[in-house]
């Protein structure tokens, strides 16, 4: 989690109040003692997990200790590698690459490309971590968050996959709170909305508020004010190229 903004190098600034860092303190006091490799995350991550359980001491450690619990399991060099992940870039469903008006990494993932597998989804949700780790390196200097859009185009009743939406959602909500900014669904169609009001239930409040659907009417005009034209892919009528075969953008860039 220590792959954001680190207040070791840049300091607190004016990003959050003294009571609000005072809590953050707190709750680092109450996970080091059960967990000594809290000392590895930074206040800002510390303060991710605070804010997503409303400030809440007793909440937020519970949360923040399940954490590195998780953390110790999946990556237990610290990191998931590319050779780990390989079968499921090969998938090519994503891209990360370019970055929103805000200064916050992009993510493009393609509901129609995605098939459900037997069995268990553990190699669904080792890449789920690696791609979250992935967006954390190329946050820039005072950024937090990063963006995506889903775009459902194609999508249909092959594509449904819960027990995979839901393990993502759980990722994303346990381990990488307040990190996304917004989600933009686009080319939804209607069959999707049956999937989305099963998993629409396991969202906490906080999040839903990020996820936005848009009209096909309104897609063109939604992702020019989002998104400069230069870092807008070229399939939405902008000038971004994806590069072949690499989900990843090499490294970080602010605009």
């Amino acid at each position: 989690m220590d792959c954001g903004t680190d207040e070791r190098q840049y300091g607190h600034g004016g990003d959050g109040d003294a009571a609000e860092w005072k809590k953050v303190a707190e709750l680092r006091e109450v996970v080091e003692a059960q967990d000594p490799s809290a000392k590895e995350e930074d206040d800002f991550a510390l303060r991710r997990f605070l804010r997503a359980r409303e400030h809440n001491i007793k909440k937020a450690s519970a949360m923040l200790l399940r954490y590195l619990a998780w953390k110790r399991v999946t990556m237990p060099h610290g990191f998931i590698s590319d050779d780990e992940v390989r079968g499921e870039i090969a998938k090519g469903r994503d891209h990360h690459q370019g970055f929103d008006r805000l200064g916050r990494p992009m993510s493009y993932l393609y509901g129609g490309r995605h098939f459900p597998v037997r069995g268990d989804h553990e190699d669904l949700k080792r890449y789920v971590a690696y791609a979250f780790e992935k967006s954390c390196t190329r946050l820039s200097a005072g950024q937090e968050k990063f963006a995506a859009v889903i775009d459902l185009k194609g999508w249909g009743y092959a594509n449904c996959d819960m027990r995979g939406y839901l393990a993502g959602l759980d990722i994303m909500q346990s381990y990488y709170p307040e990190r996304v900014g917004r989600v933009l669904l686009i080319h939804v169609p209607y069959i999707f909305m049956a999937a989305w009001k099963m998993v629409y239930p396991f969202i906490d409040d906080k999040t839903k508020k990020k996820f936005v659907f848009v009209a096909d009417r309104d897609l063109d005009a939604t992702l020019r004010d989002a998104i400069d034209e230069s870092q807008l892919p070229e399939e939405y009528g902008g000038k971004l190229k994806f590069q072949a075969y690499n989900n990843f953008s090499p490294s970080s860039k602010s605009i």
